[in-house]
């Protein structure tokens, strides 16, 4: 596959998705990997250092805490890709049909998604929340609520510069269906846009989920979230700050690899950027020029 190709070609992209595969097959594969129950409370191990039966030691409650990091990538992680798909899915329907439609359609579309991103998403979020109830699902629902309008505007913005091409224009007068034409010639050359949106947004979301978690509106105890164990080592932090190393170690590093793949794929799929980046790699030569007196 030729994207996978030219990312393979960037050293951080093709690390960061390793990690984010990794990550991905750990919290799938939760129960086989972690070394022990992630909610076994044992008080007689509470705040019992590293050891070779427990790596990341224990905590407050003497659970083991790499079983709860792993368990915790579940809601922190595998949570928040479930939200982007359905989010995307919808952003996509809705930006599709007004950007290829235009007219009352696509004025319709966007009106809604002013009013929708004319507030804050926190605050928006919150509100949701406020109304549904303290929980992971009411946060997921509220994700699916407030992020469908920033997809739906900018793949609508992808999919008008597309539109009035003359292989569409062609293709309408041909008297091929609206659908066939955005499913054979539309799709393809805005799945790239697409897919640098979505994978550009995973990391943001990540830390809005661990931030509402950490501020108690998240996934409740005793089940493990990042942002959770966070909290619960906040109380503690001036006497153990070790046991906020492992929640926010993972937070930090698997946002950054999203983070970093986006850039990677962002670069594998314009070759505007890719010729830049040549460019910019190869120093220009000066040759002397001879000044005749």
């Amino acid at each position: 596959m030729k994207i996978w190709k030219k990312g393979s070609m960037d050293k951080t992209g093709s690390l960061s998705l390793l990690v984010v595969i990794g990550v991905i097959m750990a919290g799938l594969f939760a129960p086989l990997l972690a070394p022990h129950d992630p909610l076994a409370v044992q008080m007689s191990l509470r705040y019992a250092g590293p050891s070779w039966e427990y790596l990341l030691g224990n905590d407050q409650l003497g659970r083991c805490i790499l079983s709860r990091l792993i368990y915790g990538i579940r809601p922190s992680v595998l949570a928040v890709l479930v939200v982007l798909l359905f989010s995307v899915l919808i952003g996509a329907v809705l930006g599709f049909a007004a950007g290829y439609f235009r007219g009352r359609i696509d004025t319709w579309i966007m009106r809604i998604c002013d009013v929708v991103l004319s507030f804050p998403g926190y605050v928006m979020t919150l509100a949701i929340v406020g109304i549904l109830g303290v929980g992971l699902e009411n946060i997921l629902i509220a994700f699916v609520l407030t992020k469908w309008a920033w997809f739906a505007r900018v793949i609508r913005t992808s999919v008008l510069q597309y539109t009035e091409q003359d292989y569409i224009r062609f293709a309408r007068a041909t008297g091929m269906r609206h659908g066939q034409i955005i499913r054979r010639h539309v799709i393809p050359v805005t799945f790239a846009d697409i897919a640098v949106v979505a994978s550009s947004s995973i990391g943001a979301m990540i830390l809005q989920i661990s931030g509402f978690s950490f501020l108690g509106l998240g996934i409740q105890a005793p089940q493990a979230e990042w942002g959770m164990m966070l909290n619960e080592a906040r109380e503690v932090m001036f006497t153990r700050p070790e046991m906020m190393l492992p929640p926010g170690m993972a937070i930090v590093i698997v946002v950054s690899a999203f983070h970093f793949l986006a850039d990677s794929l962002q670069v594998a799929l314009d070759p505007r950027l890719r010729q830049s980046g040549v460019q910019h790699d190869r120093q220009p030569e000066h040759k002397e020029v001879p000044v005749r007196l």
